[in-house]
């Protein structure tokens, strides 16, 4: 009977985490994905449902900082694009959503162009060469850093706004900090409304 028990405890444990795995509603999940996308072992995406967050100025965290190596080689950091409103999109080719958000994605950042707003990939898990392929396919224009080896751009945001289900895509102020997030694919008039509102804020 003691052994039967143990069967069943484990076989619920299991359970519950392969749910936790499909749903992205673990716990502590921002560390586990971010210890996902460093490792590159998890085979399937974890999706949200397009949850879309705002933070006002007043409850804002300390300004994030980051680096990262782009796929086309150059280094590119926080410090960068101090004064800058930016768009961080963590995504990687073989996303379904990430794809089918790609020509949003790109038309938003062409149309914020003239604001001066920057859009910043966060590959993670792709090779640059992998990243750049998925550029020309979809005609992406903007920087991705490629960050599957060392997962330093999905940790730098850990404890803030934790990036927790690819893709997902952050608005970050021009002092630094995380103003929105999107959680899964995202909806582009949301994401346009959510660029418009901190474009606006006082410089």
């Amino acid at each position: 009977m003691k052994l039967q028990k143990m069967l069943r405890v484990a076989a619920a444990a299991t359970a519950l985490a392969a749910t936790l795995l499909t749903t992205g509603c673990a716990g502590n999940q921002a560390d586990g994905l971010a210890s996902q996308f460093k490792n590159g072992d998890n085979k399937n995406y974890i999706s949200g449902d397009g949850t879309a967050i705002e933070i006002a100025p007043a409850d804002r965290s300390d300004p994030v900082a980051w680096k990262g190596v782009t796929d086309a080689g150059s280094v590119l950091t926080s410090d960068n694009l101090s004064g800058v409103v930016t768009v961080m999109n963590f995504w990687y080719a073989g996303c379904a959503p990430c794809r089918a958000e790609a020509k949003d994605l790109e038309a938003l950042y062409q149309e914020f162009l003239p604001s001066k707003v920057q859009f910043v990939g966060v590959n993670v898990r792709d090779t640059a060469s992998t990243a750049l392929a998925f550029d020309r396919a979809f005609g992406m224009s903007y920087p991705s850093l490629i960050d599957n080896n060392t997962g330093s751009v999905v940790l730098a945001f850990t404890g803030v706004v934790s990036p927790q289900a690819v893709p997902t895509t952050i608005v970050v102020d021009r002092k630094g900090r995380v103003a929105a997030r999107i959680l899964g694919r995202l909806e582009k008039g949301t994401l346009r409304a959510m660029i418009q509102k901190v474009v606006a804020e006082t410089k």
